[in-house]
């Protein structure tokens, strides 16, 4: 395993701020995004940036595995990690699961996070309206680093590199038209917010400041974890609802009681 470290300032990752998932943030959807009020919240948030732009430092964290799978585990070195697998019932498309874009017999899998420095998320101030643009910025800013965390992997030989001829415009990376995927912690192809843990036995999250929570929460709140895949075919989906059954084999695969196991992901289980 290599690891690598990078550290960013917000002036660095203004450019790769998705604003649409800001404004979404504060309640306003893509039909309002040039309203006043959508334009006000911005010009507001780009202020505080440059008020604080050098000051503020955005952590990545980034490390190339190898990897084989084994039906729906991947194997990250010498780590296990069972994974979820889609059960819709549309005979048109597969179902998916996140083992699928790793080759059973020799491949690599990156692991990455990104953080914001805890001093920043701390520091309350007396206005509350710049409190919440201080928290959906850092939000934002995490998610860019973790964009430009990517786009560094795939080119740069010496990360991965996978891709090192892609040219795509930062337009193009925010509509996610580069090869291969980043599915984080939590989200809809990896909803077991547990998981986190087997991930910071290789990656070691604290090396960037990241806490975890006795329930997988990290702290600063401004953090993301996940996986990165090479793929050319991988795609993002939502592992959406599983049976009692599925919920029963992964915990034999996890180790972990039923029980446990069901406070993360009772929103998955029918």
């Amino acid at each position: 395993m290599i690891r690598h470290i990078f550290t960013y300032t917000a002036r660095e990752l203004q450019p790769f701020i998705d604003w649409s998932y800001f404004l979404h943030a504060w309640g306003i959807g893509n039909k309002q995004c040039d309203s006043e009020q959508a334009l006000q919240i911005k010009s507001d948030a780009i202020r505080l940036l440059d008020e604080q732009s050098d000051s503020i430092k955005i952590r990545a964290l980034f490390a190339l595995c190898e990897a084989h799978s084994e039906g729906e585990d991947i194997v990250i070195e010498n780590e296990r990690l069972p994974l979820l697998r889609q059960q819709h019932n549309d005979k048109e498309r597969p179902n998916l699961c996140l083992s699928d874009f790793i080759s059973p017999k020799s491949d690599n899998i990156g692991l990455f996070a990104t953080s914001i420095d805890e001093v920043f998320e701390q520091k309350k101030e007396d206005d509350d309206y710049r409190n919440i643009l201080k928290q959906t910025m850092a939000d934002r800013l995490v998610e860019a680093a973790a964009l430009l965390t990517h786009l560094k992997v795939r080119t740069n030989r010496d990360l991965w590199g996978y891709i090192p001829e892609e040219q795509l415009t930062i337009e193009e990376l925010l509509h996610e038209k580069n090869r291969g995927i980043r599915p984080a912690i939590g989200y809809p192809s990896l909803p077991d917010q547990s998981v986190i843990f087997i991930i910071d036995r290789l990656l070691r999250l604290k090396d960037i400041g990241i806490k975890l929570t006795e329930n997988g929460a990290m702290h600063p709140h401004a953090s993301v974890c996940g996986l990165m895949f090479a793929h050319p075919q991988a795609r993002y989906f939502a592992v959406g609802n599983i049976t009692s059954e599925q919920l029963d084999d992964y915990a034999i695969r996890r180790n972990i009681p039923i029980g446990e196991l069901f406070k993360f992901l009772s929103k998955n289980v029918k």
